[in-house]
């Protein structure tokens, strides 16, 4: 079945049907469910939680999701979960060139090496981030019992069939696929490589816009979901779940993406990054990064994020008498970042597609000697950044690296070095 897409839209109720007549009619578990089918309710919220923040399902299924064989431990590769103390967290400055992808076949699940995060999926709360790195499509299916998964590619364009449906999602987007949720992932080219964000919090939702009004940053009506799409194959089938930050594994009779029809509001979705509306400053003086927050989960303390998903894309600058790129700053938050293509206005170069760097609380960071030397003398005219995205994870939690991470070739010992060459400034008191 091809991919149809219909408006996601965060809080709105979604009905789709794969094969005609399988949506049960006003009645979401009648005594026998139309055309044969199981009735299955996906809940990813507390049955209680507050109706502007419950997310569930109605999945209608040619098998119960119950039935299956025992799970049985595997080995969890370069996959590493919270509470992230294998090594100690230093207070340094990190960035990573671009991992490479390797010649040795590896799907997604075998690919994800994880580089940093905080929490731990029991308190949910905190995040993992990981990169994937896949040379061949999966012919088995992953769940992700501890977090929703935030798909960030850098290259090559992915297919997530997931039981709710197929989403298709490539460079200059994103996908989310919540916590629970199967899905298998093949590759449209030869390779890929991309980031993700594993979030044991609260799911990601639209930020609050306050006096932004109600037409800034990214509009519900921009989010994609699928429509339901199915497999009926009575074949054996892998199923790996990620629980506790264990890997396991099981051997299903048949594929588990089987729902003929689904309704609710818990379901993957996509959106195209260009659609993001930036809000910039028309006058002078920097505003904070947080006018580029596509997606936010709260913590619980208002106004403070367990992590917002922050995007830095073409835009047009044209504040007067003003430091245009980042600022030097020193913040509470913690930050991870990712480039998906071209350059990051604040760095001259080091910084490349498909790395990544963090800078956490309380590290002080800002623009390269190059950056600042160019942007303190250029012309203030209006000028667009254009042929760039890069994009920051930032979080209320200190992002810890992984033993991998600190011990890969591609971390730049030297990363500190291109804040060398700052001049004493100023005649002080």
């Amino acid at each position: 079945m091809s991919e149809l897409k219909h408006q996601c839209g965060f809080g709105n109720l979604h009905a789709t049907e794969a094969v005609p007549g399988a949506l049960p009619q006003g009645q979401n578990s009648p005594q026998r469910a139309p055309r044969g089918l199981y009735a299955e309710v996906l809940s990813g919220s507390a049955f209680t939680a507050p109706r502007a923040e419950n997310l569930s399902s109605w999945l209608y299924k040619l098998r119960p999701s119950a039935m299956h064989a025992p799970f049985r431990r595997m080995a969890n590769g370069l996959l590493r979960s919270g509470p992230f103390n294998e090594v100690e967290t230093p207070p340094n400055r990190l960035r990573w060139e671009p991992l490479p992808i390797g010649e040795s076949p590896a799907d997604f699940v075998q690919g994800l090496a994880t580089i940093a995060g905080s929490g731990e999926p029991a308190a949910q709360s905190g995040v993992a981030v990981h990169v994937y790195r896949a040379n061949r499509s999966m012919e088995r299916i992953f769940v992700c019992n501890d977090g929703e998964l935030m798909m960030v590619p850098q290259l090559g364009q992915l297919l997530l069939f997931t039981e709710l449906g197929k989403l298709t999602v490539g460079a200059g987007e994103i996908a989310v696929v919540p916590r629970g949720v199967k899905f298998r992932v093949e590759l449209s080219e030869k390779q890929a490589r991309g980031y993700v964000c594993e979030n044991y919090g609260a799911p990601f939702r639209l930020p609050e816009l306050g006096p932004l009004g109600s037409q800034g940053l990214a509009q519900p009506r921009d989010f994609l979901a699928p429509v339901a799409a199915f497999e009926d194959r009575d074949e054996p089938c892998e199923v790996v779940s990620k629980f506790m930050g264990g890997l396991w594994s099981a051997q299903w009779k048949h594929s588990p993406l089987d729902v003929v029809a689904w309704h609710g509001r818990y379901a993957p979705y996509k959106y195209d990054l260009s659609r993001f509306m930036v809000i910039n400053t028309v006058s002078h003086d920097h505003a904070d990064p947080s006018i580029f927050t596509v997606l936010t989960s709260p913590s619980g303390a208002p106004g403070v994020a367990n992590c917002d998903f922050v995007i830095f894309p073409p835009r047009w600058l044209v504040a007067e008498h003003t430091f245009r790129p980042p600022w030097f700053h020193r913040n509470v938050m913690s930050e991870l970042m990712g480039l998906v293509r071209g350059v990051y206005d604040a760095k001259a170069e080091g910084f490349l597609p498909g790395g990544i760097s963090i800078h956490n609380s309380m590290s002080a960071h800002g623009p390269d000697l190059a950056t600042y030397e160019k942007a303190s003398s250029a012309d203030l005219k209006p000028h667009k950044i254009e042929d760039t995205l890069a994009f920051m994870w930032e979080s209320r939690y200190v992002f810890r690296p992984t033993q991998y991470a600190l011990g890969l070739r591609e971390l730049q010992k030297d990363y500190d070095a291109v804040w060398d060459g700052f001049k004493k400034s100023g005649t002080g008191a």
